[in-house]
């Protein structure tokens, strides 16, 4: 890759600026291309933004950005859309900072900021070696998500198509499933999840073999069916219901019959048990009827030194002498079978009967 130090001023940078949201950023007299497919949407915070305007304010060094050279004699950024973004916002008065909008300082202040001079590699390779580079000089600063990585390795019409669903500030998948899903959708989480469940753990697969689509229809529309679903089969929400794996439970049991007025009666009772500590577990179990979902109260060191001074060391089954660090807790009646976390439900046994009870 061939690399050209160049000095670029806030004045050239903000001339022609637009930013057209899902079309596209532009600065630079509509020359360089300030987001481009493989970048990531704008995520500074308020306090990030308003540090960079300070330190072009004060003539202060900023880093280094990085500007790729187009065939057709473009540009676009590889890195620094974020600080770039910010002051091209600032100038154009999308924001106050230290009180001031850009056109309320004085006129000797606006030229100061509009001759600050940017340091600017200007970089000519082909596109693997852009975006390579990409990875390598984004390791600093605000790290990029596995997802946001994968966008950059995988971009195409199929991701511009995606990122329109799942990757905006109120996206559709937002505005459908924000009640049931975790993380950030400009952090490229919903877009991450989804593919997660769709490709049943196998991402880049995924993203390489429809790299070329026209469209993410086939991602967008297996969204809308897990969330149908969901809200069929679990028709009462509550909060504990925001971040669970829904797409692996709608792959195992879609097709599985479901009374869902009978879940609900469960889940209450469940959501009012406190041996359950996992709450969320619980819609995995009604479903699986796994016990590990629930984290079951464990016996405290407490009731397990109380019991073994009862039960003298010995252990209930066996009937040898241990110490207690030999020992481990057991629910005499098991929690499944009504049993509660409780003294008077717990016996002590040594490590081997524990585990042969366990196992029959």
């Amino acid at each position: 890759m061939k690399i050209t130090l160049k000095e670029i001023t806030v004045r050239e940078l903000v001339n022609g600026y637009q930013d057209l949201a899902e079309d596209g950023v532009t600065g630079y007299g509509g020359k360089l291309d300030i987001r481009p497919p493989y970048q990531r949407e704008f995520i500074y915070k308020d306090t990030q933004r308003n540090a960079v305007i300070n330190t072009v304010s004060k003539d202060f060094p900023l880093n280094v950005m990085y500007w790729a050279v187009r065939p057709d004699g473009g540009l676009e950024v590889i890195d620094g859309q974020q600080r770039t973004i910010s002051i091209c916002q600032y100038v154009t008065g999308a924001f106050a900072f230290d009180m001031f909008y850009f056109h309320n300082l004085p006129d000797n202040k606006q030229e100061q900021i509009l001759n600050y001079k940017l340091m600017v590699y200007f970089c000519e390779g082909s596109n693997s070696e852009k975006l390579e580079w990409f990875k390598t000089i984004n390791i600093a600063g605000e790290e990029l998500t596995e997802q946001e990585l994968r966008n950059a390795v995988y971009h195409g019409s199929w991701l511009a198509d995606a990122k329109r669903y799942f990757s905006k500030t109120g996206c559709p998948a937002y505005g459908l499933a924000g009640d049931y899903m975790a993380g950030s959708p400009i952090r490229q989480e919903y877009l991450e999840t989804a593919l997660d469940w769709l490709s049943k753990g196998n991402i880049e697969v995924y993203m390489a073999k429809h790299q070329h689509d026209p469209n993410a229809s086939e991602l967008w529309l297996y969204f809308k069916k897990v969330i149908d679903w969901v809200q069929v089969t679990f028709p009462v929400y509550r909060k504990e219901m925001k971040g669970i794996a829904w797409g692996e439970l709608y792959n195992a049991f879609q097709d599985t019959p479901q009374d869902a007025k009978a879940l609900e009666q469960e889940i209450s009772i469940l959501m009012q048990d406190d041996d359950v500590t996992n709450k969320k577990g619980i819609y995995a179990f009604v479903l699986d009827r796994k016990e590990k979902h629930l984290h079951i109260r464990a016996f405290t060191p407490s009731m397990k030194r109380k019991v073994y001074e009862k039960q003298k060391g010995i252990c209930s089954h066996c009937k040898k002498h241990f110490e207690l660090a030999e020992m481990e807790a057991d629910h005499i009646t098991p929690w499944h079978a009504g049993g509660k976390t409780e003294i008077s439900n717990c016996q002590m046994l040594c490590k081997e009967c524990n585990r042969l009870k366990g196992g029959k």
